[in-house]
């Protein structure tokens, strides 16, 4: 033991001596190095706490000169126990777990003495040390350095010169990266392409990058004086002023100190958008709680937006809680190319949407059935891109009354024998009851073809023979993109929809082969055991509450846990009525109970601070959340004393901040990732693609102007607070990186190496007979459940462990036992799905009247929530998303030809679509793909610019959320009904 000490403190000697020569030799070497040198002079020393072994060194412009020796007066003190404990953190292929210990055991303490700021100073130099001799990336016979990064809509190949993307293009898969799987179905083979797709809003992602909306520098709104007049009112409509990162992170630092010591526990409140630039590392849902936990914040609580119907209706059937009461589709491409005869696609545009961050990948696979003549049905109010492509029948039902449609097809089955009456009996509950309703026994109204054709407007002899062909073959159903997404969830109807949705496939006998739920856009044959996380799962946040990181990596990657003892949360869709009303309320969102989602919450909580700081993260609410002038009002509200922005881009409610931070791209940052793999609730979401590949996101070029990553920006706000080290463990973004590459299964694959210099790695897919067994199967076949996730809990089962659903009767349940317990009498909800019309829609009475349009607004095909919208961005070129007039490009409402010419409206005129609660400028897009009566529009415009006083004018950019309501689906949920939307339209004069 004694020679071992000696052994570490001669290496621990040796170690010191050489930085200095590394330090130096770097500065000549590395332009960048050099300047983080010069940053500041300074003296810093690293010794042992026990023992007069030490060195010295002093910094001074640029140059650094060292000394043997312990010194403690020194401008940074780095103290160790001993030298064995510096060695684990002092060499570059160092265990984090010893470095977590060290720091946690209060084994190492760096300390400088004016704050932080210094000694993160210096352990950036050293990290550096490391980070700027790594080599990546593959150089072209162009002269130009080919990078790798990752997208919402695909990984990409991007091409450098002189410190600035020249192009970026799809990957292309080289002869080293393993083939493809193959399907065999009916005689055929089918093989994806050796390449891999982006969504059509990837292709215009490098103009974003270099957008003239870019935030380039820390600005401050011109009349906001934190130590005077904050003039409140002026916010979304006064100008700004550059000022330092100094000023700015400095300003930031004072107001979370004075609103904590002035109000109290839950004076800040932290808001993000649901997406952001992609990476585990820098995603919505890692850098930016691992700094909130730090300060301790008002949550804002996130509704089901994507799952809405699925989670407040369906997972009362079915279970399935840890997908938000949707299902699993794993294997599903293969069963429905061998065995389905038809694919119906209910509010379903996977041609739209590419699912979730799944790019064009589903396209192949849904023309393979095409080409095998499965016969196709859509049902939706818009002939959207996918009924287009794949052609079939086409039922444009109007807006929110699916529901009615779906209960007279369940109707026809019933009366004709045409459902699996074994399967009904043995494997479900409560069906005698649920069809006393269909027939017309409990309330003397029979569900007919006849009865839906005045709800929905489709003939009743085309709902009878969907009904009846149905019934006969082997059908798989298609609700929504990936399924449990799809406009009809979020609509006044949401939750009844999704809850018939379940029942239509308990009728067929869901698992049986041929019969389940899917449209090809999920259930791909590729590896699901392989081990790669999810960005859900955390990345470096360290909250076990708020991510998966206590459910996949707490064992795998270290990092120090990180926990908000703020209990007070807002809910997303009443922001607003709790900043200006004082009071909100709303329902969880819970993965892991039926149960999870009854315990509603209110703000303020008990014993809290109201709101008085606001930091907004990401993303804009004006376009995504709903009845937007809301937040507008919200935002020039004296009860909001301060407002902090950290964006990218200068749009949305960036423009309503005092403070706003610059944040860089996902180009200009290091980050690891997976091609479409969010993991949390969407489990083994990758199922989408047609290879798994996991990306480095190389750091591309430098950040633009003064922009900063996130994580950066974080780190140098905590560091104001002195809690620098604690956020980021002395950890540099690359460092985090390959912390995070060391908790995957990659290293049994790939060297850190050669991942980092090529840049991506595709896993396998499994042989035939290792594929993942069908969802739903082993439940149609009274087996245990197989297959590869953890749904229910082990609490959940009644029976044997995999025996039988999450339900209480461990069947679907076509009478809801929960609902019962719950609320019984609930008439929005009723323990049964019943036709319920909605509260904002034909049956409105006056309101329908004045405004007799109903408005849809699904997700754009273009762009991906508001993030390549706007910013002058070349998918403003794509005339199916904004149409140039007069110079300015307009947002589109798509309306049918006849309810255009009652109105005078020609086509690409500038009309006015409103309502009670708002109007906003369109070009006219006039059309038969939408019924009379329906007009169509994409939501997420990234834009929201008021021509007058902001929340009491007509908005420009497109914001259609300005329209649709406010009111939750039902009113023991949080959620969003922005599908039940009336309004009208008429020609804007410019008044």
């Amino acid at each position: 033991m004694k020679i071992s000490n000696i052994a570490a403190d001669k290496q621990f000697k040796i170690v010191l001596f050489g930085m200095t020569h590394a330090i130096n030799l770097l500065t000549k070497k590395d332009r960048k190095f050099r300047e983080l040198v010069a940053k500041h002079d300074f003296t810093a020393c690293i010794c042992l706490r026990t023992e007069d072994i030490g060195r010295v060194f002093k910094f001074s412009n640029g140059k650094i000169k060292s000394k043997s020796g312990k010194q403690l007066d020194c401008d940074v003190t780095m103290l160790f126990e001993n030298a064995q404990d510096a060695m684990k953190m002092m060499v570059p292929w160092r265990d984090y777990q010893d470095v977590i210990d060290l720091a946690k055991l209060f084994k190492v303490d760096i300390q400088g003495k004016q704050g932080e700021a210094l000694a993160l100073h210096f352990t950036d130099v050293l990290g550096a040390i490391v980070d700027n001799q790594v080599k990546y990336g593959m150089a072209m016979k162009d002269g130009t350095m080919r990078y790798v990064n990752n997208t919402n809509g695909g990984p990409v190949f991007v091409y450098v010169k002189d410190d600035k993307i020249v192009r970026i293009t799809p990957m292309e898969l080289d002869d080293e990266d393993p083939e493809p799987w193959t399907i065999k179905a009916r005689g055929q083979s089918f093989t994806p392409s050796k390449k891999v797709t982006v969504s059509p809003h990837t292709q215009g992602i490098k103009s974003t990058v270099y957008s003239k909306d870019r935030i380039l520098y820390p600005l401050k709104r011109v009349d906001f004086d934190p130590d005077g007049e904050r003039n409140p009112q002026n916010r979304g409509i006064s100008g700004y002023e550059r000022i330092s990162w100094e000023e700015a992170t400095d300003l930031v630092a004072k107001e979370i100190v004075r609103v904590k010591q002035e109000f109290g526990p839950g004076a800040i409140m932290n808001g993000s958008g649901s997406h952001h630039t992609w990476g585990n590392l820098g995603y919505w849902l890692s850098a930016r709680p691992r700094f909130f936990n730090s300060i301790g914040t008002s949550y804002v609580v996130h509704n089901p937006d994507s799952w809405e119907g699925f989670y407040w209706g369906a997972m009362h059937h079915w279970g399935n809680s840890i997908r938000l009461g949707a299902p699993d589709t794993y294997s599903t491409v293969e069963d429905a190319l061998q065995n389905a005869e038809m694919i119906v696609f209910w509010s379903s545009d996977p041609e739209s949407t590419s699912g979730v961050y799944g790019a064009m990948e589903g396209t192949q696979r849904r023309l393979w059935a095409k080409q095998l003549g499965i016969e196709f049905v859509h049902i939706d109010p818009f002939y959207n891109h996918t009924a287009a492509l794949l052609g079939g029948k086409w039922l444009g039902s109007k807006p929110g009354t699916s529901n009615a449609m779906a209960i007279a097809i369940a109707y026809v089955w019933m009366k004709e024998g045409l459902y699996d009456k074994d399967f009904v009996a043995d494997k479900t509950e409560g069906f005698e009851e649920w069809q006393d309703y269909v027939l017309g026994k409990e309330d003397g109204i029979p569900k007919t073809p006849e009865w839906q054709q005045a709800e929905t407007g489709i003939p009743a002899h085309d709902v009878r023979a969907l009904a009846r062909r149905w019934g006969t073959k082997r059908t798989y159903l298609a609700a929504g993109g990936i399924q449990g997404f799809g406009s009809a969830c979020r609509s006044a109807t949401g939750a009844e929809w999704a809850r018939s949705m379940v029942c239509l496939m308990a009728m067929q006998g869901i698992g049986k082969p041929g019969v389940n739920m899917g449209c090809l856009q999920q259930g791909t044959p590729v590896d699901t055991r392989f081990f790669f996380p999810g960005y859900s799962e955390g990345g470096l946040s360290g909250d076990y509450e708020g991510t998966g990181v206590g459910v996949n990596m707490y064992q795998r990657m270290p990092q120090v846990l990180t926990m908000n003892t703020v209990k007070q949360r807002v809910p997303r869709l009443n922001i607003p009525e709790a900043i200006l009303e004082g009071e909100a309320s709303g329902y969880p969102t819970d993965t892991k109970s039926i149960e999870g989602q009854f315990f509603d919450f209110k703000y303020p909580a008990p014993g809290h601070a109201p709101i008085k700081l606001y930091y907004k993260y990401g993303g804009s609410h004006f376009g995504t959340m709903n009845d937007t002038n809301r937040y507008a009002r919200m935002y020039r509200s004296d009860n909001l004393e301060t407002v902090v922005n950290q964006s990218i881009w200068m749009e949305g409610e960036a423009k309503f901040a005092d403070i706003i931070l610059p944040a860089c791209t996902n180009f200009e940052r290091w980050d690891i990732g997976e091609f479409a793999n969010c993991g949390g609730y969407i489990h083994h979401c990758y199922t989408q693609v047609n290879h798994r590949v996991v990306t480095i996101q190389h750091k591309c070029i430098e950040p633009l102007g003064e922009s900063k990553s996130d994580y950066e920006i974080f780190r140098m706000i905590a560091s104001q607070l002195g809690l620098g080290a604690y956020y980021s463990e002395g950890t540099s973004e690359l460092e985090w990186v390959r912390r995070l590459f060391n908790g995957t299964d990659l290293p049994e694959k790939i060297s850190w190496g050669k991942f980092l210099k090529k840049g991506y790695y595709v896993v396998p897919p499994p042989k035939e007979a290792d594929r993942d067994p069908v969802s739903w199967r082993w439940y149609y076949e009274g087996r245990k459940k197989d297959v590869p996730e953890m749904n229910p809990l082990p609490s959940e089962y009644k029976e044997d462990f995999k025996q039988g659903l999450q339900t209480q009767s461990g069947k679907i349940e076509f009478v809801c036992n929960s609902l019962k317990r719950f609320a019984p009498d609930d008439p929005e909800r009723p323990v049964m799905t019943k036709y319920i019309p909605s509260w904002e829609g034909p049956h409105s009475g006056e309101l329908y009247e004045k405004y007799p349009l109903q408005m849809i607004s699904p997700h754009s095909r273009y762009s991906f929530h508001t993030m390549m919208d706007g910013k002058d961005s070349h998918i403003n070129d794509i005339v199916d998303h904004r149409v140039e007039i007069d110079g300015y490009f307009y947002w589109i409402i798509r309306i049918n030809e006849v309810d255009a010419e009652r109105r005078g409206i020609a086509h690409n005129q500038v009309v006015e679509v409103f309502n009670e609660r708002g109007s906003v400028l369109c070009a006219a897009h006039l059309t038969q793909r939408v019924p009379e009566g329906t007009v169509h529009s994409y939501e997420s415009s990234a834009l929201y610019e008021p021509i007058g006083e902001p929340g009491n004018s007509p908005d420009r950019g497109g914001s259609v959320n300005v329209l649709t309501p406010s009111r939750p689906i039902i009113k023991k949920s949080h959620s969003t009904a922005c599908n039940s939307c009336l309004v009208d339209i008429r020609l804007w004069q410019g008044e």
